[in-house]
């Protein structure tokens, strides 16, 4: 929109006795003014009014019949109007899992666009996770080179108490002829009389050359979707380019990288569905928990200063003393103030490494120890209602962190 403001020319609408407002884009505006003033006509009234009649408008006609007349404010024009979204005002209850977003119910919204737009991402590999089907194998074979010869395979997946030899017996009766290993074809009756053993055994359903015909395309859709249903929705194929093999694995599962991921759905970012909710925390995002206030009331202190305060007694200065003496193998700043530590430092603090035993190792060590009454009241002097340590006050579990707006990084 090449406008820089909403323009409203000669504005009638209840009180209004025919003003002209111009409102700048981008820019927090408050209409303000006694009761009776205008106030809701004109920002209600008038513009939301507008806008909402704009947007019915844009729909079909066959939309519209459904939604009813709205008729247009009394207004002259109103130009640089971009969509508009009003929020009513209610009465806010005190529940402490209300916030602005669901009070206003933005958040409910904020859910279907994670859900439906949003795309996971692998903390591994940072890549997308989706599943493969059956076109998207077979497309990635069609852009392979011509007369590529490709070997199409599935894993082979024991049943309980089943041995190796015993199932191909099995799969051999079923009309299977070979498997691949070593990089090879080996017939299942070969493999059997000479006793072979391999780390890696799959079934070869087929073996085809990509010579483009619509044939051998519905032959590698065919061998493709067996390949998929005895590898319990995984399949891998081989192929040569230049006398070297290569290999890919595809799946049907939602997974990526060893990592089976759940589908993105509008209860998994509700923090009051359980579905969605933080198990430590049950969506609340705070807990009662080893405060970090109280661990270190002084943050302008150092580590070498007794930052920590639970670790400045002489039944637990080994703990501080273990981290200043390996400090120096990770670099860890012992003189800087805990207020300037990088968030990584601070992390690697609470949490340790296997040079030092962190904070939580620390209270995990008391917590153990609370038979003993000397334990049980250290214990208690640093407990807090503090933000929950898994999900970081974000009230959902970690894997609605993995669904990305992607189109919104670019």
């Amino acid at each position: 929109m090449s406008e820089k403001s909403i323009k409203i020319k000669n504005a009638k609408t209840h009180n209004l006795k025919g003003i002209d407002v111009e409102i700048p884009h981008n820019k927090f505006v408050v209409v303000s003014g006694v009761s009776g003033s205008g106030k809701s006509s004109l920002a209600f009234d008038t513009l939301y009014a507008e806008g909402q009649r704009r947007y019915v408008e844009s729909l079909s006609a066959y939309v519209r019949q459904f939604l009813g007349r709205m008729n247009k404010p009394e207004v002259d024009y109103i130009t640089g109007l971009p969509p508009s979204i009003a929020i009513e005002q209610k009465v806010i209850s005190n529940n402490p899992r209300s916030t602005v977003g669901t009070t206003t119910e933005i958040y409910e919204y904020l859910k279907l666009l994670f859900a439906r737009v949003g795309k996971t991402i692998s903390p591994i590999s940072n890549s997308e996770v989706k599943r493969d089907n059956i076109n998207d194998i077979t497309l990635f074979i069609e852009q392979l080179p011509k007369d590529t010869e490709v070997y199409l395979m599935s894993p082979i997946i024991l049943p309980n108490g089943r041995e190796m030899n015993d199932h191909l017996q099995i799969l051999s009766q079923q009309g299977f002829n070979r498997i691949f290993a070593n990089n090879k074809a080996i017939r299942i009756s070969d493999y059997i009389d000479n006793k072979m053993s391999y780390k890696t055994v799959l079934l070869l359903i087929d073996r085809v050359k990509n010579d483009g015909t619509t044939e051998t395309k519905n032959r590698i859709a065919d061998s493709l979707q067996v390949a998929l249903y005895e590898g319990n929705n995984r399949c891998e194929i081989a192929y040569f380019i230049d006398n070297k093999i290569l290999r890919k694995k595809f799946s049907k599962a939602f997974e990526k990288d060893g990592i089976t991921f759940s589908p993105p759905t509008p209860e998994m970012f509700s923090f009051n569905n359980p579905m969605g909710a933080c198990t430590k925390c049950e969506g609340f995002g705070k807990t009662i928990d080893i405060a970090e206030d109280l661990v270190v009331p002084d943050k302008s202190l150092s580590i070498y200063e007794d930052a920590i305060v639970c670790w400045k007694s002489d039944a637990s200065k080994d703990w501080k003393n273990a981290l200043i003496y390996s400090a120096e193998k990770f670099k860890f700043p012992i003189h800087k103030p805990y207020c300037k530590l990088t968030d990584k430092q601070i992390s690697l603090l609470w949490h340790g490494n296997e040079y030092f035993g962190g904070i939580y190792q620390y209270f995990d060590f008391v917590k153990s120890q609370q038979y003993k009454i000397q334990y049980r009241v250290l214990l208690s002097r640093y407990r807090g209602v503090t933000v929950c340590p898994e999900c970081n006050g974000t009230r959902l579990k970690k894997e609605a962190n993995y669904v990305k707006l992607t189109f919104l990084q670019k």
